[in-house]
C-alpha cells in the first residue's frame, strides 16, 4: 500500500500549534485514499542538520517522501534584520554568505533524502504572518535567498516544489506569525495529497505546486 512520510519542521509537526485541531499528518491521512498510510518524521525545531537523521527512521513501507525545511535555519539568521546598516555591501555581502551555507547544508539533506530512492517533493518557506509591516516586508525579502536555493536544489534534481508561500496566505492560515493553523494545514495536506495521488505518467521535473 502507498505510504506518504512527511519529514522536516514544525510545517508538519504543527500539532501544538493547532489548539486541539488536526495536524498536517492528521489531515493527509483524512484526504488520502483509503489503503494509503501516512507517516510524521518532522520534529519541532529541525534544520536541515537533522534530517539525515529523520529518513534514516523511515518506514520499510514507504512509497513517498516529502520535506519541508529551513524556516529554522533562517530564523538562526534573524538578527540581519535588525543590525545596523554601515553599508549596504556589507549587508548584501553577510546576506550573500548565509544564503550560501545554507544551500550547502540544503544539499546535505536533499542527498539524505535521495538515497532513499523514493519520490521526493519539497517545499519552499512560507513568509509567515508577522504583525509589524516593516518586519514582515523585511523578513519575505531575506527568504527569498533561502527559497532561491531551494529552487535551485529542485532544478538540479528534477524534484517537484510545493510553494508554501501561494498556499498560506491568510493570516487565518496561521497559529502564530510562523506557525500553520488547521486551516493553513488543511491547505497544505490538499496539495500534498494531490501531487502523491497524480496518477499520470510524467518525465522527473521541477514543477511548482500550490494547489
Amino acid at each position: 500500500m502507498p505510504h506518504v512520510v512527511l519529514a522536516g519542521d514544525s510545517i508538519f509537526d504543527n500539532a501544538r500549534y493547532t489548539e486541539e485541531g488536526p495536524d498536517v499528518v492528521s489531515q493527509v491521512r483524512g484526504l488520502l485514499p483509503p489503503g494509503w498510510e501516512a507517516t510524521l518524521l518532522a520534529v519541532d525545531g529541525a534544520t536541515t542538520d537533522d534530517v539525515a537523521s529523520q529518513v534514516g527512521r523511515l518506514p520499510e513501507q514507504a512509497t513517498h517522501l516529502v520535506l519541508s525545511v529551513g524556516g529554522n535555519n533562517a530564523l538562526m539568521h534573524i538578527g540581519i534584520l535588525e543590525t545596523p546598516v554601515s553599508s549596504m555591501t556589507k549587508t548584501v555581502g553577510a546576506l550573500a554568505d548565509i544564503a550560501s551555507d545554507f544551500e550547502r547544508r540544503y544539499r546535505v539533506a536533499i542527498a539524505a533524502c535521495l538515497d532513499t530512492a523514493l519520490p521526493l517533493a519539497v517545499c519552499t518557506i512560507y513568509n509567515g504572518c508577522f504583525d509589524d509591516r516593516v518586519f514582515q516586508r523585511l523578513a519575505s525579502t531575506v527568504l527569498t535567498v533561502f527559497n532561491d536555493a531551494i529552487i535551485r536544489v529542485a532544478i538540479d534534481h528534477s524534484l517537484p516544489v510545493i510553494d508554501l508561500r501561494s498556499v498560506c496566505v491568510t493570516r487565518e492560515d496561521y497559529a502564530n506569525p510562523i506557525e500553520p493553523s488547521s486551516v493553513g494545514g488543511e491547505k497544505i495536506a490538499r496539495v500534498i495529497v494531490g501531487l502523491v495521488c497524480e496518477t499520470r505518467a510524467t518525465v522527473p521535473a521541477t514543477r511548482i505546486i500550490v494547489q
